[in-house]
């Protein structure tokens, strides 16, 4: 996403003056060494973990996550009255969801099947947090992916007028209350995740009132001075090492774990996370500023 994210920023920079320029010039440079990074991560996830490399493999190309072109706002009459105090997600009925979209649920698979638990999951009202973002991302990835119809064969009569951009529009929505409250409660180390997930997949899902300026020094003031990255824990450093020798000594006790806590105590889900929404930002904010530069005529 960030890739996607700082090659469009790079291609439309308003280069009009020297300072620009050099602004420009900088965002040049990341873009080499994310890709550099990149290779590396790829190749890594390849080896270490094949199966899930396959199956989501059309996501790391930078040039499958379209950059917003047209904005829109969140509406706040679309609150659920009331929402679940558990998550209903399940993360590997929502992979075994995305590998249909995707056609990587077998070789040569086709893409855009929606089966009616996916369907029934993913447009599931009154869902909180990481099941409303995972929603939220299977429409998205439908939308990149090229598929066409995701609600095809609902025969629910509540939900004829429904289309895909009323289903993201109820989602963000709510994902804005929940950032909201997060915010109004004080972030903590359980909520601060979710609140920068729901930036950048709203961001990218086009609701420019996601990117607002105080939400972005929050994001900012999470990153660790000392190395860069987003949810570093020191104290998990030696107990990480404890883990991994732990792990060698019990191989068949091999947990699933998508978060993985790097050997500096950096999260690599957050950080991943924070950097796709830094990058939202630059791009929305070129285009304002790009808006502003316009003649009135």
């Amino acid at each position: 996403m960030l890739q996607a994210e700082l090659k469009e920023a790079v291609r439309t920079w308003p280069h009009s003056d020297p300072v620009s320029w050099a602004q420009r010039t900088i965002a040049v440079a990341l873009v080499k060494r994310l890709d550099l990074s990149f290779e590396k991560a790829v190749a890594a996830l390849q080896q270490n973990d094949p199966k899930y490399y396959t199956e989501f493999e059309p996501l790391l190309s930078w040039s499958f996550w379209l950059v917003p072109r047209e904005w829109s706002s969140t509406d706040l009459s679309l609150l659920y009255p009331t929402t679940t105090t558990t998550e209903c997600y399940d993360e590997q009925l929502s992979d075994k969801c995305l590998t249909l979209l995707l056609g990587t649920w077998k070789m040569n698979g086709t893409p855009c099947i929606v089966t009616k638990p996916c369907r029934d999951t993913m447009t599931q009202f009154g869902c909180p947090h990481y099941s409303l973002s995972h929603q939220l991302l299977y429409f998205l990835i439908g939308r990149m992916r090229g598929c066409t119809n995701l609600l095809k064969g609902d025969t629910r009569a509540s939900r004829a007028n429904m289309t895909e951009r009323s289903y993201q529009k109820i989602f963000c929505s709510n994902m804005m209350k929940t950032n909201q409250d997060f915010l109004r409660d004080g972030l903590t180390e359980q909520t601060v995740d979710i609140f920068i997930e729901n930036i950048l997949i709203c961001g990218l899902t086009g609701f420019s009132d996601f990117y607002k300026a105080d939400w972005l020094q929050h994001v900012l003031r999470l990153q660790d001075e000392e190395v860069g990255c987003f949810g570093r824990d020191k104290n998990v450093i030696s107990q990480i090492i404890g883990d991994e020798l732990l792990e060698q000594m019990q191989p068949h006790r091999r947990v699933k774990r998508r978060e993985k806590i790097l050997p500096d105590g950096c999260s690599s889900h957050m950080t991943a996370v924070a950097v796709g929404a830094l990058g939202g930002y630059l791009n929305y904010y070129l285009t304002e500023q790009d808006i502003t530069k316009r003649p009135l005529s």
